[in-house]
């Protein structure tokens, strides 16, 4: 057990030196391994892993779900999905806020991604709402608010990530993501509603569209309700009926996914070859260092193992005879606390596989630990001092101080606690869908 934590305070403080994490991992991982088992079976070890992750069919999800964000940017999605969200919400207080949100969402179910969710909704709603009077800290706070949605609302490479690392089916994680992210823009609503209830000149009302305006806004974004029916239905069995008896794989439903995108793009004439290509070259670089830091948490994955420190930490819990919500209570409160430190895919790596064998050999279910994971990653996406969603949306508009979005997005991290709350005490909201798989 002590090689184990000696490793995981190297890696910590390796990270903290500014060391990339899939290096900082993987050679912590190697002379931990080097140590426990010799230098021969260490260069074994990592000569396998390299060349199986490079081989392995599953992780072709990865670059797949990456490649149909950055199509579904490239079409220019993102400002339609936008337009139909104003028509319906932008006329009452905070309505712009609101609708930035829902928005976020939206693009947040075809994109995967946090941080492509928080660029890119920056600069299709920030300039909407300051021409419409609002307080920097409301129109900031909205977006990288929203734009952690992108981590849960499937499909998400951080859940992929998750499945991978753990076994856990990806299909399942998905659906089970659903509810839980209907939940966060319901309850980011509420403190839109809350900021301007307490400042109503944060958010005034915009301009009403009339009905006709709405149904047109709302044909625009057929487009994103065909791709989430297409991926979310083919995992979850919708056309396993005579005669089509399809269901998808997670690798299969990406490919239909990055299919759709493109063909989506090219039907609106808003994608060119440079385009595409830029698209494939941000893949392969995307795709890349994810597949770098993989094999570096597999690295050290094999060394904690192999130092026992899972096992010697649910002998832990075992002697002192703790309750599992006592000791899910102690790994979230380290989540949180690292969360202030590393930035979310960095910490997912590095806990889960310690966290893991201790929470579901105390009986918990893996998909919903996943959820759970995945929704305190959620909340240090927008909290001091790291904050990623923050400094992305700081490099993006320039000229917000980095206090002022931290200030704004305070009632947001709250419900996200309260949203928190709410799956640790009803597990079922999270397990509903995946069990009917």
């Amino acid at each position: 057990m002590l090689e184990g934590l000696l490793g995981f305070a190297a890696v910590l403080a390796l990270v903290l030196l500014r060391v990339p994490i899939a290096f900082a991992m993987g050679f912590v991982g190697m002379v931990g391994f080097t140590i426990e088992m010799g230098y021969r079976a260490s260069i074994s070890m990592t000569a396998r892993l390299i060349i199986d992750t490079s081989q392995d069919y599953g992780l072709s999800v990865v670059p797949l779900f990456i490649l149909m964000g950055l199509l579904v940017n490239k079409a220019g999605i993102s400002r339609e999905l936008y337009a139909a969200s104003n028509a319906f919400l932008g006329h009452f207080r905070g309505g712009l806020a609101m609708a930035t949100i829902v928005a976020c969402g939206g693009f947040a179910a075809i994109s995967g991604s946090s941080l492509a969710t928080a660029a890119t909704m920056s600069k299709v709603a920030m300039p909407e709402m300051r021409r419409f009077g609002y307080a920097d800290k409301l129109s900031t706070a909205s977006i990288a608010a929203g734009g952690t949605l992108g981590i849960l609302i499937p499909p998400s490479v951080i859940l992929v990530i998750y499945g991978l690392l753990t076994e856990t089916s990806i299909g399942k994680l998905f659906v089970a993501g659903i509810l839980p992210g209907l939940l966060g823009v319901i309850l980011y609503l509420v403190a839109v509603q809350f900021t301007v209830w307490r400042d109503p000149k944060a958010g005034p009302a915009g301009e009403r569209v009339s009905l006709s305006g709405r149904l047109s806004a709302l044909k625009e974004v057929w487009a994103v309700l065909l791709l989430f029916f297409l991926v979310i239905g083919g995992l979850y069995g919708v056309f396993d009926v005579p005669p089509i008896n399809l269901t998808f794989s997670p690798t299969e439903a990406a490919g239909m996914g990055a299919m759709g995108a493109f063909l989506i793009a090219l039907a609106r004439r808003r994608l060119s070859l440079a385009d595409t290509l830029e698209a494939l070259r941000e893949t392969a670089m995307t795709a890349a260092s994810l597949f770098a830091v993989l094999i570096g948490a597999w690295i050290f994955s094999n060394f904690v193992n192999i130092a026992g420190l899972p096992t010697a930490l649910s002998n832990l819990v075992t002697a002192y005879n703790l309750p599992p919500w006592m000791v899910m209570g102690l790994i979230l409160l380290i989540y949180i606390a690292l969360g202030c430190v590393f930035e979310s895919l960095s910490m997912l790596l590095l806990t889960v596989p310690i966290f893991f064998p201790v929470v579901t050999g105390l009986g918990y279910d893996p998909v919903w630990f996943g959820i759970i994971v995945v929704v305190v990653t959620e909340i240090s996406l927008i909290t001091p001092p790291v904050g990623l969603n923050v400094f992305v949306l700081r490099a993006v508009v320039g000229d917000v101080p980095t206090a002022t979005i931290f200030k704004g997005v305070t009632p947001f991290w709250m419900v996200d606690i309260l949203r928190l709350i709410i799956l640790l005490t009803l597990p079922g909201l999270v397990l509903l869908l995946p069990n009917q798989m």
